[in-house]
């Protein structure tokens, strides 16, 4: 088989294939005499102690061999200009649920695309249907061991998968996750729930089926179908009440019990959605045992309330921060989602027993841009700070969750980008880590 020639984008700087000379814009032919067909390949051929390289460099075009020797763990350092190598894979779903098919025209380019990769799931953490994957695509990816693969299961029942993805052949997702797991490879699941479609009895059957499938299903996360202002011809999905959020925590809390008693963990986790609109507290830390979904909106509330009460702790014994903060002076806004505010809120008082004098505002911003029932700072746009703030004087500096920005640019999911909106609000914004520890820290240094 011809070998494919892969544009290496960048090389680390102090790593092993800076050490062997390869340079951006070389040519990665081969590894150990294996041509790469995607990134699974290449992640796999370089476990090795020992590996060879044939590189096209690309001023001469000559083709050079390298043997690099390193330990099983070392990565290389290149950076190919796609991220699978290969193309992504894209979804063959039209789910009842979608959130792409909610998006309005004018956003991020990106946003429209409908990734549905195995690949990505192990690299990027997202979630797949396998849909698209045939089981020699499965088996291919289960003989080179990586994990875990996340995967969007929502319903176990043949029938009812079909329907609520819209695709006749998505009806064998326990075939193919045992596909997985006959080869040692971790599972995390998710449902995102919908109303009167596959909760109450429905949830019951695909809780069942997959926690039998422990312990290579190592968690199951059950999420509530996130629903905006978009909606107008597609499938007529309700929001859950209070009570039936509280019913769900209820139906899961008894799953949980069980689970517990027979493996020493709860394997099965509500989203921090459902218990804040259910008016409950969120569980207690040890309660998310390794946050295997935090991603997923599973307990990331209540790591970030955590981690900002430990660096609280650790200031009270401070004696000289505790001086120095008695005499600061400083006034900063705080912008923050319907979800969030009352958490925020509290940690503001918790900051400002220690520091008197730091005044802290919080502002509760509605998502008018997506409507309503979206209520979360991953999903804020740059309108709606606009929208929420433009009456505030926020001349002294406002904080944001670094959520509500692209992962590697400084732009809102609307194309506004963080520069546009301080220059807009008139104030100077910084976005802050999604990280408790580091919230406080931005609001007393």
């Amino acid at each position: 088989m011809e070998k494919k020639a892969i544009v290496i984008k960048q090389v680390q700087n102090r790593s092993l294939a800076k050490k062997a000379g390869i340079k951006s814009g070389d040519f990665l032919l081969s590894v150990n005499d294996v041509s790469i067909k995607d990134i699974f390949d290449y992640q796999y051929q370089i476990s090795n102690e020992y590996i060879t390289l044939e590189v096209i460099k690309q001023k001469t075009g000559k083709l050079v061999k390298l043997e690099i020797e390193k330990d099983i763990d070392d990565d290389l350092g290149l950076v190919f200009e796609k991220e699978l190598i290969d193309d992504e894979k894209s979804c063959h779903n039209k789910c009842i649920f979608c959130f792409i098919d909610q998006l309005p025209k004018g956003m991020r380019e990106s946003l429209y695309f409908k990734d549905d990769d195995a690949r990505l799931s192990f690299l990027t953490g997202s979630y797949v249907t396998l849909t698209n994957m045939s089981y020699d695509d499965i088996s291919r990816i289960a003989s080179m061991h990586f994990s875990p693969v996340n995967v969007s299961v929502h319903t176990t029942d043949p029938k009812l998968r079909c329907a609520m993805l819209n695709n006749r052949y998505a009806f064998d997702v326990l075939e193919k996750m045992q596909v997985f797991a006959d080869a040692g490879i971790e599972l995390n699941c998710q449902i995102v729930l919908c109303k009167d479609i596959n909760d109450k009895k429905q949830l019951d059957k695909t809780i069942e089926d997959l926690s039998n499938m422990y312990p290579s299903v190592k968690s199951i996360s059950v999420v509530p179908v996130g629903i905006t202002r978009f909606r107008e011809g597609l499938y007529p999905i309700e929001q859950y009440d209070a009570q039936e959020c509280e019913d769900i925590i209820k139906q899961i809390e008894g799953y949980q019990k069980k689970f517990k008693e027979k493996a020493g963990y709860n394997l099965i986790y509500a989203a921090d959605e459902f218990y804040i609109k259910a008016g409950l507290d969120i569980p207690d830390f040890c309660e998310y045992d390794g946050f295997y979904q935090i991603e997923n909106g599973v307990g990331m509330m209540r790591e970030f309330i955590y981690d900002a009460k430990e660096y609280l702790d650790q200031l009270s014994l401070n004696k000289k921060e505790l001086k120095r903060l008695k005499k600061k002076k400083k006034h900063i806004n705080v912008a923050t989602s319907v979800l969030s505010f009352s958490f925020i809120e509290q940690l503001v008082k918790e900051v400002m027993k220690y520091a008197p004098d730091i005044k802290i505002d919080v502002y509760k911003l509605e998502n008018n841009f997506f409507g309503g029932h979206v209520t979360v700072a991953g999903l804020l746009t740059g309108q709606d700070l606009l929208d929420g703030l433009k009456k505030v004087d926020l001349k002294d500096g406002l904080l944001i969750s670094r959520t509500m920005l692209k992962a590697d640019e400084d732009i809102f999911l609307d194309n506004y980008s963080l520069k546009q909106i301080s220059k807009e609000l008139k104030t100077t914004i910084t976005a802050v880590n999604n990280n408790g520890a580091q919230f406080i820290e931005a609001l007393i240094k």
